[in-house]
């Protein structure tokens, strides 16, 4: 809450304060970006507690992440959809449930959730949106929600660890269980394993039965995904990526590769170590997204390819139980409040660090 404020429910579902802004008008704190460019664009402002309509809630935000892609490009300008000016940032904020609007029975005052990015996932009331980047975000001290975008968060899962699960360990659910269809002993090779997606992909096609191969561009980024469960590493920067997985899963090479990369130097070596019905599944083009492709491997293969950003609740659901067992950890590099978000995006777009960045506005 804000310091010195003693928030109320009123009749209207709004949060109210003993002290706002100059006009009197109750205020949180946000980054807000009025311009596109580097990461000084962004300012702490005070900006009117959002107030949630029917069917949505307000959620007190206890953590959120910063995203290369859809944070850091967001702000510069460069995203692929549409942004409108002023914007508040961040697509996986988590926290606390502090007021219920008419009509919300699935969500109660005091429970700790988990926001889905997606905004009408579920197509009820036009195309859906993506929060932190159709609509305001949760670099802010609240943020409103559609109630049937929150999750609940096991107790046992704290906001920290709950925020890095909840922003990629769907996504690796879903192109492993619904695109890739891995099967138990099957090969899978990890490109950039230990990074944000990659590190739940190496965790959730192990906890699958997978023998899995972690491929990463350090020889300590190869041992972050050895510690996570990985079966084998290599690294491919010093090392014959093709050959060395030869060497590992036999002449019949791989049945799924995730490739969430898109180095154009990168790629064919990978492409090239799938094997008969081989499925190549890629959510990322970090390394420039266009890439060469070997269509004679594709067709006498028989390979498959899938790209992918979409998640479902089911997915969402078992990435945050599978974090209440002890199966998914979270990598966590640095944890910064809210008003060092322009120190944070530097970190991010340095890319110095191993694991996310987190943002906590209390």
């Amino acid at each position: 809450m804000l310091p010195g404020t003693q928030p109320k429910l009123v009749g209207t579902g709004r949060l109210s304060y003993c002290h706002g802004n100059q006009s009197g008008e109750a205020a949180i704190k946000a980054i807000v970006i009025r311009e596109f460019g580097p990461a000084e664009v962004m300012r702490l402002e005070e900006v009117p507690t959002p107030n949630p309509g029917p069917g949505e809630v307000l959620v007190e935000v206890a953590a959120v992440s910063v995203n290369r892609t859809l944070d850091c490009i967001v702000r510069a300008g460069k995203y692929a959809r549409p942004v409108k000016l002023p914007h508040v940032p961040g697509v996986d904020p988590v926290g606390t449930v502090v007021v219920v609007g008419d009509g919300v029975t699935t969500r109660k005052l005091g429970e700790r959730v988990a926001l889905s990015r997606l905004i009408n996932a579920h197509g009820k009331s036009g195309p859906p949106q993506m929060l932190g980047v159709s609509v305001w975000g949760g670099y802010a001290e609240y943020v409103k929600m559609p109630a049937e975008a929150l999750h609940p968060i096991p107790e046992n899962v704290d906001f920290l660890t709950a925020c890095v699960v909840a922003r990629h360990a769907p996504l690796a659910h879903s192109m492993l269980r619904e695109k890739a269809r891995l099967k138990a002993n099957e090969f899978v090779l990890v490109m950039g394993a230990s990074g944000g997606l990659g590190s739940f992909l190496v965790q959730v096609a192990n906890y699958m039965g997978a023998k899995v191969i972690a491929a990463a561009g350090t020889d300590h980024h190869v041992e972050v995904a050895r510690d996570l469960g990985a079966h084998y590493g290599i690294n491919y920067r010093t090392q014959d990526l093709t050959a060395e997985v030869m060497k590992i899963a036999g002449a019949d090479g791989v049945q799924v590769v995730c490739e969430n990369i898109a180095d154009p130097e990168l790629f064919p070596k990978a492409f090239a170590t799938l094997g008969q019905d081989g499925r190549l599944v890629t959510a990322g083009s970090h390394g420039g997204g266009i890439v060469p492709l070997n269509v004679t491997h594709l067709y006498q293969r028989r390979i498959s390819m899938f790209g992918t950003t979409g998640q479902t609740d089911a997915d969402m659901e078992l990435s945050l139980k599978a974090a209440a067992e002890g199966r998914l950890r979270a990598i966590i590099d640095q944890v910064l409040p809210l008003s060092e978000a322009v120190a944070a995006h530097k970190i991010v777009e340095g890319r110095g660090g191993t694991g996310k960045v987190l943002l906590m506005p209390g």
